[in-house]
């Protein structure tokens, strides 16, 4: 199986292409814009569903074989899509039961995208026929580098609450449970006498008088990710069999806005991952949020090389303040996502919509033509990119590995937790933000993967655990791992183990919290090592473990904060509060020399890609600077992009990035 889009020389460069948005007359142009560039990938036809199926079971193939015709001639490969992410008006007209709808019962209308519901039958029949068609149309054509099905699953309807989505929801169930008393123990349904009797009464969680079920909740969170899921292999497969030898990807979407699916179980499904991603314009660190998407993305794609499908060359459309990107940012977004494991980096789009929703956001070309700052810097990047062909297929080098779990995300982010102010991502974030000024690269890996390779783990509120012996293992074997609160507090189901918290880590911890205290808004507590937390406290005794930090202030002075726990030839620290700033920092790095882990250069972001050239091993060392001073690294070997020889210091340059090719 082809794991990578075919006959794309070095690393994909390149956007989201609509040509059917502009007259013929502007594709040669495009094209001749695309080789100045350094364009060599593009996506096409995303949303193009309503000109080339007519009307129903009458394509209209002409104006995207010209246009596919046009790109091969000019050099470039395309990512063709299956054109299914957004129905159009004559199928939802003559079909009103493909659209979704709401927990409120509102059924939502077309008129954007997205509008489909995903146990729709009818929705699956004809995606599925137009993808089949699609196939064996270009099966043959020599543009055709890769499938693109769909389009970012779940980003605007991830839960549609149905009859239709009622049935499947109880065919899921079934499969997961069996019968109907399993699923009551699992709910819980003792409580508020909510018993089923018979599968005919058990809903999807739709609008009710007070608080839904958690039970309910969890589990149609995963059967909505696991729905959409079938979608996309419905048109996968029949992509494999008219095209075996064409790689089929589609665009996740690994960003702080968005966390409805469990890409861990979709990332088994793709022949490569792909993601998109889009920085938090007002978010003065932003750049270590795009750090962290990318190396989870990474993580989903097992260490192996990934696509950046999307991303903005300057400001998006959809933000409350949509902020453009300063000089260089474009170029160092760019660069980090190829630091940190992507063998290409795509936008959205080639060419600024003059029409549409999103016709205020950036693409390659603006509004104002190539003769333009983001154009030439566009030029700039696809120059440099030329030059590092020899990344293709090298991986990242890590040492630390952080727990990420989309399904303790779903089940902390339910009603009736102890506090509305705790969000799972700022959490994560925050843990990956102080690892990041530490210089430390991070793998993201899933609940219950093998941890030996690592000197250190992280996990940030593993809230669904059945079982922690996997971590007990870990640090008895010598590994360093540094549990916050919410972890462990619950099994799979949601049930809370008893006992006293945080429930299954409470061995391997030497703790147990009778109590949780969360703080009132924006409150804050002092600790006895002048840290300060926030959100967070809990009453906790320590049973084996050793005091780093208690609180200074506050209901629980003088009650332990942060603990060690020494096991085996390991350690377990367990954060119980909202560490913030310094603090965290201190802890982390704290962490980082018990176990050995050397700290990085501060003030420059430096990833390490490894791999072969001429058969030798050899390792570059990828350095962006997103400061406003020059930045002095140790190193030797060759600065790619400049073609120099360094011999044992490097420059980085404010808002600038070196990539050095140094001999293993």
């Amino acid at each position: 199986m082809t794991t990578w889009p075919t006959g794309v020389r070095g690393l994909a460069w390149g956007a989201d292409h609509n040509p059917e948005q502009w007259p013929e007359s502007v594709w040669a142009e495009d094209v001749e814009l695309m080789r100045r560039a350094g364009v060599n990938l593009v996506s096409v036809g995303i949303f193009s569903w309503a000109l080339i199926e007519v009307e129903e079971g009458r394509y209209e193939f002409g104006w995207l074989d010209r246009a596919l015709d046009r790109l091969h001639e000019g050099g470039v490969r395309v990512d063709l899509a299956t054109a299914t992410a957004s129905p159009p008006p004559w199928l939802t007209t003559a079909y009103p039961e493909v659209l979704p709808e709401t927990a409120e019962g509102v059924r939502l209308s077309h008129g954007s995208r997205q509008s489909y519901c995903p146990s729709s039958g009818v929705y699956r029949e004809k995606a599925v026929a137009l993808a089949r068609a699609l196939a064996e149309r270009y099966r043959e054509h020599p543009a055709l580098a890769a499938w693109h099905v769909g389009n970012e699953y779940g980003c605007h309807v991830s839960r549609c609450f149905c009859d239709r989505c009622a049935v499947a929801f109880r065919a899921w169930l079934r499969a997961r449970y069996g019968d109907l008393e399993p699923l009551n123990e699992a709910w819980g349904t003792a409580f508020w006498s909510q018993r089923y009797s018979s599968w005919e009464q058990v809903l999807p969680p739709r609008a009710t008088p007070s608080l839904g079920n958690p039970g309910q909740l969890l589990d149609f969170d995963r059967f909505s990710s696991d729905a959409l899921l079938e979608l996309f292999t419905a048109e996968r497969d029949v992509l494999r069999e008219v095209t075996p030898a064409v790689p089929v990807t589609t665009n996740f979407m690994v960003t702080w806005t968005f966390g409805a699916l469990d890409y861990w179980r979709w990332a088994a499904e793709v022949d490569f991952v792909s993601n998109d991603h889009y920085t938090r314009a007002e978010d003065p660190e932003r750049h270590v949020e795009l750090a962290f998407s990318a190396d989870l993305v990474r993580g989903l794609a097992g260490g192996r090389p990934w696509l950046l499908m999307e991303h903005s060359t300057s400001a998006v459309n959809w933000q409350r303040r949509n902020l453009a990107k300063g000089p260089g940012e474009l170029r160092r977004n760019s660069f980090q996502h190829v630091a940190r494991g992507a063998d290409g980096t795509l936008f959205f789009q080639w060419r600024q919509s003059r029409a549409g929703a999103e016709r205020y956001h950036s693409a390659m070309v603006p509004h104002a033509g190539p003769d333009t700052r983001v154009f030439r810097e566009v030029e700039r990047v696809g120059a440099e990119y030329a030059r590092l062909a020899e990344l293709v297929g090298s991986t990242v080098e890590a040492s630390v590995a952080l727990v990420y779990d989309w399904q303790s995300r779903w089940a902390l982010g339910q009603p009736a937790h102890p506090t509305a102010d705790f969000s799972y991502q700022d959490h994560a974030l925050a843990l990956y933000r102080a690892l990041w000024r530490a210089g430390v690269t991070v793998d993201f890996v899933p609940p219950g993967a093998d941890l030996s390779g690592y000197a250190a783990a992280v996990l940030p509120a593993l809230y669904l655990v059945d079982d922690a012996t996997p971590y007990e293992r870990y640090v008895e074997d010598g590994g360093r791992l540094l549990v916050t609160y919410l972890s462990g507090v619950t099994d799979g189901r949601g049930h809370v183990h008893l006992g006293g918290y945080p429930g299954a880590f409470r061995e391997l911890l030497g703790v147990r919290t009778e109590e949780f205290h969360p703080l009132g808004e924006g409150a804050a507590v002092a600790l006895d090592d002048g840290s300060t937390a926030r959100v967070w406290t809990e009453d906790l005794r320590t049973e084996g473990a050793r005091v780093l930090a208690s609180y200074a202030d506050g209901p629980l002075a003088g009650v332990p904060a942060v603990t060690r726990n020494d096991r085996g030839d390991g350690a377990a620290w367990y954060l119980a509060c909202g560490l913030t700033g310094d603090g965290l920092d201190r802890l982390v790095r704290g962490v980082l020399e018990h176990a050995g882990v050397p700290r990085g250069p501060e003030g420059v972001e430096v990833v390490r890609r490894r791999g072969e050239r001429a058969g030798a091993p050899v390792s570059w060392l990828v350095a962006v600077n997103h400061g406003g001073g020059d930045a002095e690294l140790p190193a030797a070997g060759v600065e790619l992009l400049s073609g120099e020889r360094v011999t044992g210091r490097v420059v980085v340059p404010a808002g600038g990035v070196v990539v050095v090719r140094g001999e293993v």
